[in-house]
């Protein structure tokens, strides 16, 4: 996951769409998005002329965004789906949503990707007993992943749990939230992934290169 130093409101109103980026504040009237609905900057006077070109820039810019990558771990990521039999684009996204630190983020473990991606470096964090300290770890249908019971009285962790009943589960997830644990059913397929982004446009922006 690359380190994003800037606005984080200001890379939603740039997408023109939610990318969860800072956890609870999204789910509120604080969000940007909710009170500033256009780009942000100086705003010209003539539109953008919008070509098929920048609508695949946005798109892969959304999605690198929303999981936190930089440009090398994304594009090695789309080639390993590239790579594999079936639809790149569904594959792809799968390969996104089984990180280690997406996967933590989707149990509510933590309120937004980044923090569960601190959670996963600093060790909090076990897969099938065993501590993994890789965010960008891939976990497998079966793997059960577990806050170290020395952690589980961690704000953030109790904070973000506390979600847990208001907000819905993926499918492909269950959680025991007595043992603060994460079990993956099956894995992830494109019904699961709900993301505001058109993979399409992202597979022909990377099959010019």
């Amino acid at each position: 996951m690359g380190r994003e130093i800037g606005a984080k409101c200001r890379i939603c109103r740039r997408a023109g769409t939610k990318l969860f980026l800072k956890g609870d504040r999204c789910f509120t009237t604080k969000c940007a998005l909710e009170k500033r609905k256009f780009p942000p900057g100086q705003r010209p006077k003539r539109g953008t002329r919008i070509t098929n070109y920048l609508l695949q820039i946005r798109e892969k810019q959304k999605l690198k965004k929303m999981y936190g990558l930089m440009e090398t771990q994304f594009k090695n990521l789309f080639d390993k789906a590239d790579r594999k039999k079936g639809p790149t684009g569904e594959i792809f996204l799968s390969l996104l949503e089984r990180r280690l630190d997406n996967v933590v983020y989707r149990a509510f473990f933590a309120s937004s990707r980044q923090q569960a991606r601190q959670l996963v470096l600093h060790g909090h964090i076990t897969v099938n007993g065993k501590k993994v300290n890789i965010p960008s770890y891939q976990v497998k249908a079966g793997d059960v992943i577990q806050v170290k019971e020395k952690s589980r009285k961690l704000y953030p962790i109790l904070k973000s749990l506390g979600k847990l009943e208001s907000l819905t589960l993926p499918e492909w997830i269950t959680v025991d939230s007595d043992n603060l644990s994460a079990k993956i059913e099956r894995i992830p397929e494109r019904k699961d992934i709900i993301v505001p982004v058109k993979e399409q446009l992202i597979i022909e922006l990377y099959s010019k290169v």
